[in-house]
């Protein structure tokens, strides 16, 4: 009974913490796709200008355009390509669940982030309450690993292995299989859907689930490469059970 209760709370944990992190999504969509729609507009007229005018332009005019430029990247707008390149937004919904992910878990990358006020207020009570359900929830999935821990210590034990041997062979195994699943196999997939090298999927991939996150790498930014739907969702699962692994092996 109680171990059927446990279960239970634990699938309304996951499905709360999901359901928050879908709401909270849905919020950054609505709040910041029209502003970031206006600013690609801004940009692209910006664009056109200079190309109209550049043989005409002074060095202080160019050095405007320069700033005005690099403000745009910053924001996420990149005025590179045709007008199509204008349509996609950064905060469909795959990007603004990412985003919603990499607050919770404190990751932050800083290549998209919400700048209409609503949005900033928004963020911060969003942080305020997801920050500690994703502790709670990194913890309870840590626990209900822990069990097969135990379980798995318990049957060495009955075929009549030693407790230190035990604790040592079991620390291996879910290390070793943490480094293949979180680590080794996702480096090959984004070697193959972002381009990268293996050994820069490690890099980013490390740099993810160890909450460092740099910003140097991030899927699913580069303008010339198409991605599947969901990708970025996909990603941040991946995110939240690697997470969920390395609590795994503090506990242990």
């Amino acid at each position: 009974k109680a171990m059927c209760s446990g279960s239970l709370q634990t699938a309304l944990l996951v499905a709360g913490y999901f359901v928050y992190l879908l709401v909270g999504a849905a919020v950054f969509q609505a709040l910041e796709r029209t502003a970031e729609k206006q600013e690609k507009m801004a940009a692209a007229q910006m664009k056109e200008a200079f190309l109209q005018n550049f043989t005409q332009l002074t060095v202080a005019e160019m050095e405007q355009f320069m700033e005005n430029l690099i403000e745009a990247i910053q924001n996420g707008v990149y005025p590179v390509g045709n007008e199509s390149q204008f349509e996609e937004s950064n905060w469909d919904f795959s990007n603004s669940f990412f985003f919603a992910g990499t607050v919770v878990s404190t990751i932050g990358y800083g290549t998209l982030h919400p700048k209409t006020a609503g949005g900033q207020i928004f963020c911060v009570f969003f942080a305020l309450f997801g920050i500690p359900l994703n502790i709670v929830f990194l913890h309870r999935v840590g626990k209900m690993l822990s069990l097969l821990c135990k379980k798995l210590g318990k049957f060495l034990y009955e075929k009549g292995m030693r407790k230190k041997k035990i604790k040592f062979l079991t620390l291996l195994f879910f290390l070793a299989t943490g480094i293949l699943v979180f680590l080794c196999l996702p480096s090959v997939f984004f070697q193959i859907t972002e381009g990268w090298s293996y050994s820069e999927g490690i890099y980013f991939a490390f740099i993810t689930l160890s909450t460092i996150g740099f910003g140097d790498y991030v899927v699913g930014k580069q303008s010339d490469r198409k991605y599947f739907s969901y990708y970025r969702v996909l990603v941040a699962i991946w995110i939240l059970f690697g997470l969920a692994w390395i609590a795994l092996l503090f506990n242990l």
